[in-house]
């Protein structure tokens, strides 16, 4: 049975590391409380939160709350809270027996400022059905399973602390130390544990034996080491063989993910979550398309990338997502002229999925541009480090280059001119840039037009993204050409004003 994230990550992190990591972890839940009686031991500890929460026979178990959160890492603001949002309804079927979870949400926006794939205030609901198991992510539309391996250290991560229930499983599952830990005056027994290559947890247990809450820690691609705190409330008893948290909240990076109120539990129903070949045989792959002389389009997955020779070096827009899809990039990229290597990478904007790769572009070397605003923020999360599952950047050794500026920015040199511009009154970040080829007369841009299939019509209501570029283009006088987006395929300006009912 596979529960970790994958065999290289087994055979990296096992031994030492494991058993310092959590070492680390019983000494720190230890520590705030000298003059506390001695924790019973593990073992003692499960048995008895097991039988208070009838979690030992709950092998299978689904929740269905309802409530608010928020878009992790989609902050309008580097460093903000993350966008609001509210939950018609989140359904999660945890299998603790095959480490496999089915999630199925449905969310809308609460504010109107920031990223993600919700859609705009008021214009409806983001519908998601995702799955893991055996350190493989999924999503599905209809009967097509996607592979999505970001996804996995969050989902790994709730698939055994998302319920005081699976929790307890692995607690015992991968041999959980016990302490004390003091937090505001009060003294809670923990258990303790690490799932190298995945995440680090405490539980901290109540004076009845069941779960408070969970302080734990998952790696994360720009963030590094994320602390997430769970937390339970409103216990009840439910079909008399199960007591469970009706509330249930989590903060992770400092601000809080979701707030949810549970409608539905259920034990014992069958949940049956098979990896798909397509996704355990998904590999990073980009496909490169010449655009222009000297100009690549770097595409094959979620996200594009555009790769740009210039006398002496390549320049990069978007190190997207995570090491793998970066490296995978930066392979491409490199290959493209003889003798010239990728010296400098272009963001354009701080949100986690167009950022996600950045760490891994430090460790290959590059120079990074970003928004003066983000640059602080890039620098802390730069340097906080990826323990729990050491990143490109941890192991290259390298220290960041960040060159921060608002307004416009440019790269020039006797072969051609590139120009970054901040775009003025988006709703969807602060310090968002699209990057113009004046020679080319390309226009580089993310997030603020992504093209529909080829003779989609208009959408009734233009969207406000779509809007706002023209409005960007036309104030600085631009003629394009072409777009190229960092999401979808490239297409003819004309497109893009036939999105916001131009002809």
């Amino acid at each position: 049975m596979h529960l970790l994230p994958s065999p290289s990550s087994r055979a990296k992190f096992a031994g030492t590391f494991a058993a310092a990591f959590v070492a680390v972890l019983v000494l720190a839940a230890c520590a705030g409380s000298p003059s506390a009686p001695p924790a019973p031991d593990a073992a003692t500890l499960i048995a008895r939160a097991e039988q208070a929460l009838g979690a030992a026979g709950a092998s299978t178990l689904t929740v269905t709350a309802r409530g608010s959160g928020s878009t992790f890492g989609q902050a309008y603001v580097p460093n903000n809270t993350w966008p609001a949002l509210n939950y018609s309804v989140m359904t999660r079927a945890f299998n603790f027996d095959t480490g496999a979870m089915r999630e199925e949400y449905g969310r809308s926006r609460a504010e109107p400022n920031g990223g993600g794939a919700v859609p705009l205030m008021g214009q409806g609901e983001q519908r998601v059905v995702g799955f893991v198991r055996e350190g493989f992510a999924w999503n599905t539309a209809g009967t097509a399973a996607a592979a999505a391996p970001l996804a996995v250290p969050a989902r790994q991560h709730d698939l055994w602390l998302a319920t005081p229930h699976g929790a307890l499983k692995a607690a015992k599952r991968f041999n959980a130390t016990s302490g004390t830990r003091t937090v505001e005056g009060k003294t809670y027994n923990t258990l303790a544990f690490a799932v190298p290559g995945a995440f680090a947890a405490t539980l901290l247990l109540d004076a009845d034996n069941t779960v408070a809450r969970i302080d734990s820690t998952q790696p994360h691609p720009v963030l590094g080491d994320t602390a997430v705190v769970t937390t339970f409330a409103d216990y009840r008893d439910i079909g008399g063989t199960l007591r469970f948290p009706m509330r249930m909240r989590q903060n992770m990076g400092a601000f809080e993910v979701f707030d949810l109120t549970a409608a539905q539990v259920t034990l014992g129903t069958p949940v049956d979550v098979a990896v798909p070949d397509n996704v355990r045989a998904f590999k990073e792959t980009v496909a490169t398309t010449a655009v222009a002389e000297g100009v690549w389009f770097l595409a094959g997955g979620s996200h594009n990338s555009v790769a740009i020779e210039m006398d002496k070096e390549i320049v990069l827009v978007e190190a997207p997502l995570y090491d793998g899809r970066t490296l995978a990039v930066f392979a491409a990229a490199n290959a493209l002229v003889p003798g010239k290597k990728v010296g400098t990478v272009i963001n354009s904007h701080h949100h986690f999925d167009h950022s996600g790769g950045l760490r891994t572009a430090v460790g290959e070397g590059a120079t990074i541009v970003v928004n003066a605003a983000a640059k602080p923020y890039f620098e802390r999360a730069f340097a906080n480090p990826n323990k729990v599952a050491p990143d490109h950047l941890a192991t290259s050794g390298k220290s960041p280059r960040l060159v921060g500026f608002s307004g416009k920015h440019v790269i020039a040199d006797g072969k051609r001119t590139i120009e970054v511009h901040e775009l003025q009154g988006s709703v969807h970040a602060s310090g968002f840039h699209m990057v113009w080829l004046p020679k080319e007369r390309l226009l580089i841009e993310a997030d603020a037009f992504t093209p529909g299939p080829p003779n989609t019509p208009p959408p009734p209501v233009p969207n406000a993204n779509n809007v706002n570029l023209v409005q960007n283009i036309e104030r600085l006088g631009f003629n394009v050409d072409r777009i190229l987006p960092l999401h979808s395929r490239v297409v003819p300006m004309s497109e893009l004003l036939a999105a916001i009912g131009r002809k």
